[in-house]
């Protein structure tokens, strides 16, 4: 008998760390143009002038419509709902009754009736699950990633980043371009066309999130670039914008907190069998027989600031007691040059014997749930999650967790690379063999 939700799945296959870390998922995929002139100077113009990204394909897109909409939110959410409203938007982080993380994505409030979530889509199922189990007032309405909605995508979603994105967007407007204060929304036209626009940063340089009905798409994007050719702007490709995030600090996709408890044993019992919290992978050399091993807390993220005891939400009890306690907190580990370039010869000209996990770049995550061992001392002590390069930046560098004792600026680690026993049975992982690469701890953002 095939298994038809996830916690079928779960008994049949047994140990749930040893079933994901030979998940067939590789890294969440984006859907759009790879490159449109070369990743490089892509990369650079986020820096140095302005850059386009078409984001109307890749993110899920769930409304919820009706009284309870907002009240909803502030039940699964950690953040404070006391000022949020229309034209507002937030970081919505979700977290279990024991005070692990779900996921994070962003929340727009479209009205004072109806907000949406943008984003990877563990957020927007977990929020559709407690409005239906919940008896909320709210009408719900999917706008699934286009590989997965034969209907269509109801809006188009550019993002503008960059020193020059403002002044563009402005020239579009008419010189009419609202005053639009940080995760605040703004409305005007472009090319005649009503829009709305996130003030929203990517890369943690200035810009916009600008979406509007999907028919008026080409009209808004030639106007953007028309705006933009004297100002340099270059559109960007899949490539390039998977190492946003990178540069900014947003870890991004982590493992959902779901896969064990009772209290979570209804959820996987309404997600598929086929959905990504199953098919998803863990990839990398941190290796635990316990799933709950991969399993963060907002601290781990970078989020502790958002957490507000203002409000009644899922997993309030377990944050509040567990708040004081030391924490992992989210740093940057700076590769050395030497060992990069060592890294990346080896796997492509050694043998199968010898050589190392293949450094792909400019991203190199092969896995849905990237986790890699970082050691001081040689013990364990915090995961690097994101690998890649960024010229911003002109080195290698990852984007992880390190226990709170041992973060120091400056402090020099090791990063375990590639998997054991010659790697998993993940489609993405090619036979290598395990190599450590030197890197330096950083508390701010490289670049």
């Amino acid at each position: 008998m095939v298994a038809a939700s996830l916690e079928e799945l779960i008994q049949e296959r047994g140990n749930v760390a040893h079933m994901l870390r030979n998940g067939t998922m590789a890294a969440f995929p984006f859907p759009m143009r790879s490159e449109y002139s070369n990743w490089r100077d892509e990369q650079r113009a986020w820096k140095t002038s302005a850059v386009l990204f078409d984001q109307s394909h890749h993110m899920t897109d769930v409304s919820f419509k009706g009284p309870d909409a907002i009240r909803l939110m502030s039940r699964i959410g950690v953040n404070s709902f006391a000022a949020f409203g229309k034209n507002k938007a937030k970081q919505l982080v979700a977290c279990t009754e024991d005070g692990h993380v779900i996921g994070d994505a962003v929340l727009f409030g479209l009205d004072d009736d109806e907000v949406s979530i943008v984003g990877p889509p563990f957020v927007s199922r977990w929020a559709e699950y407690q409005a239906e189990i919940g008896g909320w007032d709210v009408t719900v309405t999917r706008d699934d990633a286009t590989p997965l909605n034969p209907l269509g995508r109801k809006n188009f979603r550019f993002q503008l980043q960059g020193p020059a994105a403002m002044g563009i967007v402005s020239a579009t407007a008419g010189g009419s371009l609202p005053d639009i204060k940080p995760f605040h929304i703004g409305e005007f036209r472009i090319a005649g066309r009503p829009v709305r626009a996130l003030n929203h940063s990517m890369s943690k340089r200035a810009g916009l999130e600008i979406w509007g009905p999907v028919a008026d798409g080409p009209a808004v994007l030639t106007a953007l670039l028309e705006a933009g050719a004297p100002h340099g702007l270059r559109q960007a490709g899949a490539i390039a914008y998977s190492t946003t995030a990178l540069e900014s600090g947003w870890i991004g996709v982590q493992l959902p907190a779901i896969y064990t408890g009772a209290a979570m044993k209804g959820y996987r019992e309404w997600l598929p069998a086929t959905g990504p919290e199953a098919m998803g992978s863990i990839g990398g050399s941190f290796v635990s027989d316990r799933i709950e091993d991969y399993y963060t807390t907002p601290w781990d993220l970078g989020y502790g600031a958002l957490v507000k005891f203002d409000h009644d939400f899922i997993g309030r009890a377990a944050l509040e007691e567990s708040q004081r306690r030391p924490h992992r907190r989210k740093v940057w580990f700076r590769w050395n040059a030497d060992d990069s370039a060592r890294v990346m010869r080896s796997g492509l000209l050694d043998d199968e014997a010898h050589r190392a996990k293949y450094l792909q770049a400019p991203y190199a995550v092969y896995s849905t749930w990237p986790a890699d061992s970082v050691l001081v001392d040689g013990k364990v002590a915090g995961i690097a999650i994101r690998t890649g390069y960024t010229t911003n930046v002109g080195s290698w560098y990852s984007l992880g967790i390190l226990d709170e004792a041992y973060v120091q600026n400056g402090r020099e680690v090791t990063i375990v690379w590639g998997e054991e026993d010659g790697g998993t049975r993940k489609p993405a992982v090619e036979r290598h063999a395990q190599t450590s690469v030197r890197a330096v701890v950083s508390t701010t953002r490289l670049g």
